[in-house]
């Protein structure tokens, strides 16, 4: 009977622990509002930066899986690069062992009484008083925290009742297979409770009780560790390749600080003696597997860090979506963007490339099937994509070697990066009015706006392999496309007028007549653009040649 009593004190203690964590973190979370998101997004420019701020964030909200899974979110919906966001992953494994620094240095000798029950009810009466507010949120914090410390006395309670119940020596394991059992039993805790935080608090609990040795604790703080990733690794499921990569990176670093940690398990300890005693700190199990902790992550973050660039490098090989390789450029590279001249060439023929993408699946913009549909977004999407890659090579082209003709080549193909990326936007834009109304549900509406969109690509295409004899004739044709714009906008008003279309309808028709001939308009720009550049190659070839045949000229007389 007292067994039972004893297994069901550590459930219930483990249980008001996780409730606390669970209360702590989210009333801090609403408390804050947007400032985590603010100091995930804005603080982590750089990886020492997101190792700062991740840090900061997991001691405040006592949750590194709470800041690894928001730190996927953020990637998943772009606000956050892959590179950004390992830093916060490093960051995290640090500001979780304020966990252990709570527990080690307070939890054991706060009165429960006099300071942790008053929190609770403190911490409800602000809740009460003000239920959909900031303030209602922080008083669900500090309940929490008052939680927090009494599921920490009844573990501690439950665990002596243990080691002073049960001749605890059978079951202790030595050596290798020792060291192994603990750390999966330091996993499993940690993949069961889906928090590192407990886990560790369970095992500091049970050292400072007498019931495992600091060894084997040393080993469940190791498995802990590693437990710790099943939670990015479960929210990766489904999400894009940059969050996958994310949680795998997380994997890595926690897998290979505890490999260290594990090797070296004798000298941290030996190192965490001397410190001790050269702090003059009380060396109870507590404080030395708190410290112990924060050694190791450290460790494994100034291990990691030289590496990070290269593990990067690394992971963005790895799990690449097919969007993402259709959204890898065919022409660009970092060794070409250290030759000014060759990387005009190169955006030329990207941008062309882009355009001849941009163009097989601008057609089927008006189809009436979903998979066509989802096919033209996905191809869309990419176009965006590429015009991304193509505007970062601009800004990386080696500025120091750039002459004033390059320069102003540049700065033309970068207007013909944004008209691309502008239709494609506009593209979407039509795709988003057709879903939002069936306006092709009407045949005469479906078949002038099919019309239409024919004849705006027929013009694109003669655009693009300047099929057109000269300026004169290009601006020729657009007005004819305009004529056609304004006579079918007519015929739409004046169906709406007759009753034959809805007015929503008409409004929507003509929304999406007016995105064509925009894109139209942009797509002149773009190859005026790029024929003026390749004019301007040309002629500084031509003057080229000629000094030098020049200056042979001269050398010969």
């Amino acid at each position: 009977m007292e067994s039972v009593l004893l297994v069901g004190s550590i459930i219930g203690g483990l249980g008001l622990f996780l409730l606390a964590i669970g209360m702590m973190t989210d009333g801090l979370k609403l408390a804050a509002g947007n400032s985590l998101r603010t100091l995930l997004a804005k603080w982590s420019r750089t990886p020492f930066r997101g190792v700062v701020s991740g840090a900061a964030m997991t001691a405040l909200v006592q949750s590194s899986s709470a800041v690894t899974v928001a730190s996927l979110g953020f990637v998943n919906a772009g606000l956050l690069s892959m590179r950004h966001a390992l830093g916060i992953v490093y960051g995290a494994n640090i500001g979780t062992t304020m966990t252990g620094w709570l527990v080690a240095m307070v939890g054991f000798k706060l009165n429960i009484q006099a300071v942790a029950l008053p929190m609770i009810g403190v911490g409800m009466i602000l809740k009460l008083l003000k239920p959909n507010s900031r303030l209602a949120s922080f008083g669900i914090a500090i309940a929490g925290f008052g939680l927090f410390f009494v599921g920490i006395d009844s573990l501690k309670t439950a665990f002596e009742g243990i080691v002073s119940t049960f001749d605890l020596s059978q079951f202790k394991a030595e050596g290798v297979e020792g060291f192994l059992m603990y750390l999966v039993i330091g996993f499993v805790m940690t993949v069961l409770t889906q928090s590192s935080s407990a886990s560790i608090a369970l095992t500091i609990t049970a050292a400072t009780s007498g019931m495992v040795g600091i060894y084997a604790a040393g080993a469940m703080v190791i498995g802990a560790n590693i437990g710790t990733t099943s939670t990015a690794m479960f929210a990766s499921i489904g999400a894009t390749s940059s969050a996958k990569r994310v949680a795998a990176a997380q994997v890595v670093f926690n897998v290979a600080t505890a490999v260290v940690a594990a090797l070296i398990l004798p000298l941290l300890f030996g190192l965490i003696h001397w410190i001790t005693e050269v702090a003059e700190i009380d060396a109870n199990p507590g404080i030395t597997l708190a410290i112990f902790h924060t050694l190791f992550n450290l460790l494994g973050v100034a291990l990691i860090f030289p590496l990070n660039d290269g593990l990067a490098s690394f992971l963005e090989q790895r799990f690449v979506s097919l969007e993402e390789e259709a959204s890898k450029p065919k022409h660009l590279d970092k060794n070409i963007a250290q030759t000014p001249d060759l990387a005009v060439n190169a955006l030329i023929l990207e941008l062309l490339s882009v355009s001849d993408r941009f163009l097989h699946v601008y057609p089927k913009l008006f189809s009436q099937q979903s998979n066509e549909i989802t096919a033209v977004e996905k191809g869309i999407h990419g176009v965006e994509a590429l015009c991304q890659r193509i505007s970062q090579f601009i800004v990386e082209v080696e500025r120091a070697a750039l002459s004033e003709d390059t320069t102003k080549a540049l700065a033309s193909l970068m207007r013909v990066e944004h008209y691309m990326l502008s239709s494609a936007q506009k593209t979407l834009a039509i795709s988003a009015v057709i879903k939002r109304r069936d306006i092709l549900s009407k045949p005469e509406l479906e078949g002038q706006l099919l019309n239409y969109l024919s004849v705006i690509n027929e013009f694109m295409r003669m655009v693009r392999w300047r099929q057109f004899d000269s300026s004169d004739a290009l601006s020729l044709q657009f007005d004819l496309l305009d004529k056609e714009h304004h006579k079918l906008k007519s015929a739409l008003v004046m169906g709406a007028t007759r009753g034959d279309i809805a007015v929503a309808q008409m409004a929507d028709a003509a929304e999406c007549m007016e995105y064509l001939l925009q894109i139209a308009q942009m797509w002149i720009k773009v190859f005026v653009r790029i024929q003026q550049v390749e004019d301007s190659i040309t002629t500084a070839n031509l003057i080229h040649g000629d000094s030098q045949n020049n200056s042979k000229t001269i050398e010969g007389a």
